[in-house]
């Protein structure tokens, strides 16, 4: 019904202008995602393969896609409790309708999110299933392949496992919420850099307004780069305050 669901249903595209553009079962997502490299990190960067990799571009021509919160309001046609769902109306009435684009306004869908995960909570409390003595599916074969993807508070994140004849796994592939963010993410610190910087001179407090933009995405990188452990503190580096 194309209602906020975190661990079931389809996996729904939009385009910039709310128009559905694909709805696929987790199983398909090779035939719609691709990963784009770069050589200056390790992070890679998901793009919508029916579109193509056009670089650090919007617009309806460009591949780039986001995931999260915001992302999963505008791609639903609303929530399915009662609370939420009124919030999610009035999000969208205040800032002018859907879809919005926003990168701040991930934060109000947070909270709508947070209303509906906290009435879904109530309604599973109270379902008998909970108390139900059929609790546990025992494997009766080695599993040889198996792709899972849900809703992550983050964004949508997708794990893909293949095993041999004794279960190990031979291969895997991990898809994360920061890695489907990360040219949007990139696309927004830019921006923020851009319009702080100006004939040269850095303002103070640019890491502040930077961090805001990057932030909204909840992003985490040792997630989008497999690797641990994160660093900190953090500094901006300015390579050409010209452009």
């Amino acid at each position: 019904n194309n209602k906020v669901n975190f661990y079931d249903g389809l996996i729904r595209v939009v385009d910039p202008n709310g128009k559905e553009f694909a709805k696929f079962r987790a199983q398909e997502y090779l035939n719609h995602i691709r990963e784009h490299v770069e050589p200056w990190t390790y992070v890679k960067f998901s793009y919508l393969k029916n579109v193509g990799w056009k670089g650090f571009v919007d617009g309806e021509e460009s591949g780039v896609f986001r995931v999260a919160p915001l992302a999963r309001l505008n791609v639903a046609d609303g929530m399915a409790t009662p609370l939420a769902q009124e919030a999610y109306e009035k999000m969208y009435e205040v800032l002018g309708g859907k879809p919005v684009h926003s990168t701040l306004a991930f934060h109000w869908a947070r909270l709508v999110e947070a209303l509906y995960a906290s009435e879904r909570v109530l309604e599973l409390a109270r379902d008998p299933e909970l108390t139900s003595p059929d609790i546990v599916n025992l494997p009766t074969q080695t599993p040889k392949e198996g792709i899972g993807v849900v809703e992550a508070p983050r964004g949508t994140l997708i794990h893909h496992y293949q095993t041999d004849d004794r279960g190990i796994l031979t291969k895997v592939n991990l898809i994360v919420a920061t890695q489907n963010n990360s040219a949007a993410i990139n696309m927004s610190v830019e921006k923020a850099a851009k319009s702080l910087i100006k004939n040269g001179e850095v303002p103070d407090g640019i890491l502040n307004m930077i961090e805001m933009a990057f932030r909204a995405y909840d992003p985490c990188h040792a997630c989008a780069t497999h690797s641990l452990p994160g660093g900190m503190p953090l500094e901006v580096n300015i390579y050409n305050s010209k452009r």
